[in-house]
């Protein structure tokens, strides 16, 4: 199916057109087993959906948030969830897989002596990110719908907040990965992703911290995250959203940029 809607895209001229030709360059090297990696990313939330936001959530039963508002535990977490799927699916392949093309396949070496230039890779790369994480968020809203946990039509607006998610924390990889030395410079990323993921108001509403470190979890890039999707998907947008896309899209150009700077600085000497 990507291989149909992928003409189109190259029909754009200039940079358009350049950064979409890494796109498709990345589509006709996939290996089966690239679906199955995909499939696990999935599934990873939806268990923690089912074992947390039904399973505990039976337990808690309902949650009175902060404004008053009284919501079933498994619609304050899934939209949690779907935060940190479309993280999960833009980080890994701006972190892992965008880190191992520059550093040992070389491949972004090989694309400089063509008219492509630093940023355009770049572009394409997150464009590349971006379709998976999409495909994540779309097949989880899905879920949500089918759950009566939100509305088709709040899920449609869901996705566009989840797009811009994964925009945020997919320029954010791909500027971490520039400063990258080794794969064992990973394994810091996937801890602060790991804590991110527990502790951005995912399970428990931030206020429930101590004073302090509830302002440290409200100025991370999952909680912000969160807080605009849930408030999306329980229809309760107010003016704290608008903070929201403003943050996530302040990351996402300082991430592009960063990214952009350093590729050139690595890739152009």
């Amino acid at each position: 199916m990507l291989t149909l809607v992928l003409p189109r895209l190259i029909s754009f001229e200039g940079a358009g057109r350049r950064s979409a030709s890494v796109v498709e360059r990345n589509v006709t090297t996939l290996q089966p087993s690239y679906w199955l990696v995909m499939a696990s990313g999935f599934i990873e939330p939806i268990l923690y959906l089912f074992s947390i936001g039904i399973g505990v959530g039976a337990l808690v039963g309902d949650l009175t948030l902060p404004d008053g508002r009284v919501i079933d535990y498994a619609a304050f977490v899934a939209p949690a969830m779907l935060a940190s799927s479309a993280m999960s699916g833009a980080l890994s392949e701006t972190t892992f897989n965008f880190f191992g093309k520059m550093k040992f396949m070389k491949l972004y070496d090989g694309m400089l002596a063509t008219p492509l230039r630093p940023i355009e890779i770049a572009l394409g790369e997150l464009a590349w990110a971006m379709i998976r994480g999409n495909i994540y968020a779309a097949a989880f809203l899905v879920v949500m719908v089918a759950m009566g946990l939100t509305t088709p039509g709040l899920a449609v607006a869901a996705f566009g907040a989840a797009v811009l998610v994964g925009f945020a924390f997919g320029g954010t990889g791909m500027a971490l990965s520039t400063f990258m030395r080794s794969w064992q410079d990973f394994d810091l990323v996937a801890s602060v992703q790991f804590a991110l993921f527990l502790f951005s108001g995912t399970f428990v509403p931030a206020q429930a911290y101590p004073a302090v470190l509830r302002w440290v979890v409200e100025v991370t890039p999952l909680y912000r995250s969160v807080d605009l999707i849930r408030a999306i998907t329980t229809g309760e947008v107010g003016w704290l959203q608008a903070l929201d896309v403003l943050y996530l899209l302040a990351l996402f150009a300082l991430g592009l940029a960063v990214a952009g700077r350093r590729m050139g600085q690595l890739l152009c000497r």
